[in-house]
């Protein structure tokens, strides 16, 4: 390990130097002793001096299946091909390390059984996310063949999807664009940014809808689909989204998510070919923040 590491927590630095992996399951093999720095196995909190030989041995990972569990659904369309879910805020897309229960696909293997398989057994029927705090309308594949015409339009960039986002700020211009490339903090691994000039590229095009004093309700589209788009570069443009923290939005106790709702997505029925459009109703809690502001 180089001297340009010196101290750097033992727990950060693996996340930058073993990306591949996610947090959990590094935190699981430093709680198990299998982390060691100089042959001596050390907490997540170790800072390191620089220098040291940091040896790690992975333990084997737990194929992860998802099984069908009772969770309500708000189903917004369904038929032979796809369904549409209005996803609550708060209920996580599909499980990851460290967690394998109470996800969106646990409840979808209950309320339907057979979905595509092209995810894998983690995330069957799954096309495309939103994040855990984010709702709105979700898109999933019934049978293999309509997740792979769903997810070429997707990669194709042929699919609307608009969303509803509150922003802290008086937004001036009436429109504008983000098209800053964005990358993994290597600092705080939970977050997304565009200050490093380099990553995946993005398209973001926003238009204010509403103003009120001190803030700015947006519709915002996007052309690409990265982790945490509409969040950061609203962010990088100086407009965090109102509740959003981890990038730099003020604490709002009262709403206790992000302002961010996937209102609509319009794409080519994968057997008719006809576009379809499905819209998802804002939830109470942003109605209910937003009318603080009128």
């Amino acid at each position: 390990m180089s001297e340009e590491n010196a101290g750097r927590r033992l727990d950060h630095f693996l996340s930058a130097a073993l990306s591949q992996y996610s947090r959990a399951r590094l935190q699981e093999w430093i709680d198990g002793g299998r982390v060691r720095v100089d042959g001596a196995a050390r907490k997540a909190s170790y800072k390191l001096r620089g220098g040291e030989r940091v040896e790690v041995e992975p333990a084997n990972l737990k194929p992860l299946r998802a099984e069908p569990e009772e969770i309500p659904l708000d189903i917004l369309y369904e038929d032979s091909d796809i369904i549409a879910i209005n996803k609550p805020a708060g209920l996580v897309v599909h499980a990851g390390a460290g967690r394998d229960s109470g996800t969106l696909v646990n409840a979808l293997l209950h309320h339907f059984q057979h979905l595509s398989t092209v995810g894998g057994d983690l995330r069957p029927g799954i096309v495309h996310r939103l994040d855990s705090g984010t709702s709105g309308v979700l898109l999933v594949a019934r049978h293999d063949a309509a997740h792979r015409a769903l997810a070429a339009q997707f990669a194709d960039r042929t699919t609307e999807k608009v969303y509803l986002a509150l922003v802290q700020g008086e937004v001036k211009s009436e429109s504008g664009k983000v098209t800053a490339a964005i990358a993994r903090d290597p600092v705080r691994r939970t977050r997304m940014t565009t200050r490093l000039g380099a990553g995946r590229s993005a398209y973001t095009e926003y238009r204010v809808l509403e103003r009120f004093k001190g803030f700015t309700l947006l519709e915002v589209k996007i052309g690409t689909g990265r982790t945490h788009q509409i969040r950061v570069h609203l962010a990088s443009a100086g407009h965090p989204i109102v509740g959003d923290t981890l990038y730099g939005a003020k604490s709002q106790p009262a709403l206790g998510r992000p302002w961010l709702h996937a209102l609509r997505i319009g794409f080519e029925h994968p057997s008719t070919h006809e576009r379809v459009t499905i819209e998802a109703p804002l939830p109470p809690e942003l109605l209910a923040w937003k009318a603080r502001l009128d």
